[in-house]
């Protein structure tokens, strides 16, 4: 029993940047495994845009192990506060959402998430269940347990109050909001990113001045780092992973990180043990394995996670194919464009490059091809005929000259 609850803990640990309250969190594992009782851990969400990538699930995954060892996970779609906008690391005012787009963006989430949740061990909730109740009084009420001098000891709140750009009193009421909902769903462990801290400890602070009989722990994940390996992974800066990408462009991309960036995600993302991960940590050190295969096996792992085993198999069958083999993928866009056309131009019409600029680029190192050949010159027509394009190693077009 003590073996078992110590791997509980180690794998509650593993990739958390913080815990706050860990002999909490202890005590609760072991009652499950003691008694069977469980416990509650909430998550929120503000449905802010209709997809998820990677970035968003290392939480997801975080809970499903946590699931395991006995918690029911209230993921919480913040359809109220989403109207307010978090005001988190913001430098301005964020634009207020309309209802009907929360709505679209929450049904979307609840798609998703359960390609990684125990859907039996889940509950979706709605934070305006209860915020569109609390009422005037009630907010009021809300507004005297936090003083402003407090507030403004929030970095991002206090950086702006001392350049004089707006905060509006809508942003001080978000966190108190995210805090209330904890009150209401007498939650034991709240989630979320480092970026949550002073969110996740009003939880806290709000539990206790409601008198609810518990204070929550907090467990904060880390922001995982995009493809680039630097920034963290964010649609707006295209280093991302949706998780409703297709399945080839899924494992092509995982395959795309870096060596040393593949064990983060193994850590934040993978479902194997800590035991299983270092015993390929170890094949890889000592030479017996190839980082490209282990590459591989994590690559099949999250597709399959989001797709089937079967679209995952494939996947890497068609990525093999193309890059192993040097043959070309199996399905190619079919562009028409008429002669003469510059290179440059052709890769850009062709959706290969974002400009020609960038094709200019693309040619000069090496990226661009035509034919399976490098182009070498930067101003080549193309006459009447057909030919295959590509720009590194995933992006390919036909093209039919006329």
């Amino acid at each position: 029993m003590e073996e078992k609850i110590k791997r509980a803990l180690e794998e509650i640990k593993r990739g958390s940047a913080e815990i706050i309250d860990y002999e909490r969190i202890e005590t609760l594992i072991r009652a499950f495994f003691e008694k069977g009782e469980n416990f509650y851990i909430k998550a929120g969400f503000d449905p802010t845009a209709p997809d998820l990538h990677l970035g968003h699930t290392v939480l997801l995954q975080k809970m499903a192990q946590l699931q395991c060892y006995g918690a029911i996970v209230q993921f919480l779609i913040g359809d109220f506060t989403a109207q307010i906008g978090d005001p988190t690391g913001k430098s301005e005012t964020r634009k207020k959402l309309d209802k009907n787009t929360v709505l679209q963006n929450a049904k979307s989430y609840e798609e998703q998430v359960f390609k990684v949740l125990d859907q039996t061990k889940t509950q979706i909730l709605f934070n305006s269940e209860w915020l569109n109740e609390l009422g005037t009084a009630g907010l009021v009420e809300l507004t005297t347990t936090f003083s402003v001098a407090r507030m403004l000891e929030r970095e991002d709140f206090e950086k702006r109050y001392r350049l004089q750009m707006p905060i509006s009193i809508s942003e001080f009421l978000y966190p108190l909001l995210q805090g209330y909902d904890s009150v209401v769903l007498k939650c034991d462990i709240e989630m979320g990113g480092t970026d949550q801290k002073f969110n996740l400890l009003m939880g806290r602070h709000l539990q206790r001045v409601y008198s609810i009989g518990k204070e929550q722990a907090v467990v904060m994940m880390p922001l995982l780092e995009g493809l680039d390996g630097v920034n963290k992974m964010s649609k707006s800066l295209g280093n991302y992973i949706g998780v409703t990408d297709e399945p080839n462009s899924m494992f092509a991309k995982i395959l795309s990180i870096s060596d040393e960036l593949m064990w983060r995600y193994y850590e934040l993302l993978s479902s194997k043990s800590i035991k299983e991960i270092d015993k390929l940590k170890n094949g890889v050190k000592n030479g017996s394995l190839h980082p490209k295969l282990v590459k591989e096996e994590l690559a099949v792992e999250i597709t399959a996670r989001f797709h089937s085993q079967s679209a995952a198999s494939a996947a890497k069958e068609e990525f093999d194919k193309v890059h192993k083999q040097n043959n070309l993928p199996s399905d190619i866009k079919e562009f028409h464009l008429k002669a003469p056309i510059w290179i440059a131009k052709a890769l850009v019409d062709c959706q290969l490059s974002s400009s020609t600029s960038q094709a200019r680029r693309d040619i000069a190192s090496g990226a661009a091809k035509l034919n399976q050949d490098k182009i070498i010159d930067e101003q080549l027509q193309l006459k009447i005929g057909e030919y295959i394009l590509c720009v590194g190693k995933r992006k390919f077009a036909k093209l039919k000259v006329t």
